[in-house]
């Protein structure tokens, strides 16, 4: 049922990303202006994205300072910065006003915010990096906080899946798609759960970072399968305009479902890849990778 990205909409999509423009014949909602006030609002998340990236940065110096053995190494630190320049690019103001104007742009800007971004931030090992970090007594404190019981129903596996793949039905079979195109508040708060969603569903599936309710690889490869064929299901329906609510031009559509569904599944590749370099069979159960 789905075809390859054709060659027309994959030129029509590097086009908008290369000279900021957009569909102007078929605009989802009218976020876009050219007021300071706008402005201001764009830049907003991009000096948050900036900020964290310092901050993580200043983090892991000192804990390289610190204790350099169990400190995460470079690479960490590049994975980490490398998720921050992804989440940047996705809310950059040309890929924002193509995801205002064309639905391709909106599932492009999902798939950065929602899959790439947080997987290379979580592969960055920031928990890590801050029980490196902090005084021992603090420590003892974040780690208390990974154990209590509201941590652990979060971090389950069936909890990770259900807010971030979960959801999408909710988002793209339902008015609320078309209401956040209207809404800013909405529209951030979208933004806001592809994000933390993403991160969440990341650090259960593959994270390195400690996480005690985390069970072992084999359950959580079976988690990462259902996943897989939840974005296919949805992917697919959109692309035949089956039980969707979107508002917006049916090759718009077509073309965002198949950026979900090719876009979605390199993605997921990645992330079990990131996975099974976690496996110790050996041990009988995940450890840390080698990457440092």
């Amino acid at each position: 049922m789905m075809s390859a990205l054709s060659s027309t909409s994959a030129s029509a999509v590097l086009g908008h990303l290369i000279h900021g423009r957009s569909l102007l014949a078929h605009p989802m909602h009218g976020h876009g202006g050219g007021t300071g006030t706008s402005m201001l609002e764009g830049l907003l998340p991009l000096l948050g994205v900036a900020l964290a990236a310092v901050v993580y940065l200043l983090l892991w110096w000192r804990a390289r300072r610190r204790n350099t053995v169990r400190a995460p190494g470079p690479a960490r630190a590049t994975m980490f910065v490398a998720g921050c320049v992804v989440l940047a690019l996705a809310l950059s103001a040309p890929l924002d006003v193509f995801a205002d104007r064309d639905f391709r742009g909106h599932m492009l800007q999902h798939l950065m915010i929602g899959m790439y971004a947080p997987m290379a931030l979580v592969l960055g090992a920031p928990i890590t990096v801050l029980l490196c970090a902090l005084r021992a007594r603090h420590g003892r404190r974040v780690t208390g906080l990974l154990r209590s019981v509201p941590v652990r129903f979060l971090t389950h596996p069936a909890t990770a899946l259900t807010l971030s793949t979960g959801t999408l039905p909710l988002v793209y079979f339902t008015p609320l798609f078309n209401a956040t195109m209207n809404h800013q508040p909405l529209h951030l708060a979208l933004h806001v759960h592809f994000l933390v969603s993403g991160c969440l569903f990341a650090w259960v599936i593959a994270g390195p970072d400690p996480a005690p309710a985390r069970p072992g690889v084999p359950l959580r490869l079976v988690i990462l399968g259902i996943a897989v064929a939840v974005h296919a299901t949805v992917a697919q329906l959109m692309y035949g305009g089956f039980l969707i609510d979107i508002r917006a031009p049916i090759h718009q559509v077509r073309g965002g479902a198949e950026l979900m569904y090719y876009g979605g599944d390199i993605a997921e590749l990645l992330l079990a890849a990131a996975l099974v370099a976690t496996w110790r069979p050996t041990r009988g159960r995940a450890t840390t990778p080698v990457l440092r």
